[in-house]
């Protein structure tokens, strides 16, 4: 994929990502590491959970899907990181075996006033299983580079 940059990103594009199948030893040692809760760690109290066996965090599948969209190439050129998340919900208990996608959908850019070498990228990000059930949605923000000047152009006006 080509490098994107903040004015690649228009309203109502979209991406998808290919899939990533779960398995209950990286259910185990992120709980071990990160999260852990009796319904991620514990075989026995996880059967006997509202949730009736093992899920994993929903951390884990929060970074599942960064991986994903980072791998697909969509803000590995130009990301700046991010000011943070409006909306997050955890919809549906990934479990061991579950293979999980993300699409992310582009909301609004907004140029920066006082930076041009920059903008903010509102989002949807859904992820989804093999079931094609939507497991998680962020509505997040991301911080964008805009595209470099050609060599021997003028910078970007302010």
């Amino acid at each position: 994929m080509e490098p994107l940059y903040f004015e690649d990103f228009e309203p109502g594009r979209k991406f998808a990502t290919a899939g990533k199948t779960i398995s209950e030893a990286e259910i185990l040692e992120f709980a071990l590491k990160y999260d852990p809760q009796p319904f991620h760690m514990d075989r026995e109290a996880a059967k006997n959970s509202i949730y009736g066996g093992l899920i994993a965090s929903g951390i884990q599948t929060l970074a599942v899907a960064l991986r994903l969209i980072i791998q697909r190439g969509v803000l590995c050129e130009s990301s700046l990181g991010s000011p943070g998340i409006d909306e997050l919900r955890w919809l549906k208990p990934v479990r061991p075996g579950d293979t999980l996608s993300a699409r992310m959908t582009v909301l609004e850019t907004i140029p920066s006033r006082s930076k041009p070498d920059r903008g903010i990228l509102r989002s949807l990000l859904e992820m989804r299983n093999q079931r094609d059930e939507t497991v998680v949605t962020v509505r997040g923000l991301s911080l964008l580079g805009r595209r470099p000047a050609a060599p021997g152009q003028p910078p970007r006006p302010a």
